[in-house]
């Protein structure tokens, strides 16, 4: 049978751990790290982001900022590298814990077929929590 893969994101660091059955405990199988996502804005860009029209309308709104692009560029890594995995047959479900902002930028980046493995989502940032925390945020039984 294959593992769930559990991926614990914010938008500068995913952790990802395998569980073999519904009830195992969690194995760490890699850590990912996005740099440029932990640097201030004034250190990713000299300027402040550009503004732009609204295309009806009088509207002005800021684009996006420099930090909010380099959490995309995390998520698309992120993305790129369980579709990499699964098609490999290395997991079969997916669950997702994230920052709710990084989890609406996976959602984004993440292909539809691979979306289809996800079996379930929690809107939290465990990131720099201990492997019990984490754990004891997923239900007693893991979809596998």
């Amino acid at each position: 049978m294959k593992a769930t893969w559990i991926v614990v994101a914010d938008s500068s660091r995913a952790r990802l751990f395998s569980a073999a059955s519904a009830n195992d405990v969690l194995v760490e199988v890699d850590d990912l790290i996005h740099s440029a996502s932990r640097l201030h804005e004034t250190d990713l860009s000299s300027d402040r982001p550009g503004r732009s029209f609204d295309s009806a309308g009088e509207g002005r709104h800021a684009m996006v900022s420099p930090q909010n692009q380099e959490a995309i560029i995390f998520a698309r890594e992120i993305s790129a590298y369980l579709k990499e995995h699964h098609d490999k047959g290395i997991f079969s479900k997916l669950v997702l814990i994230a920052a709710p902002e990084f989890l609406g930028h996976l959602r984004a980046t993440i292909d539809q077929n691979l979306m289809k493995m996800v079996a379930l989502e929690i809107d939290k940032n465990l990131v720099q929590h201990d492997l019990a925390e984490i754990r004891g945020s997923l239900p007693e039984y893991l979809p596998i």
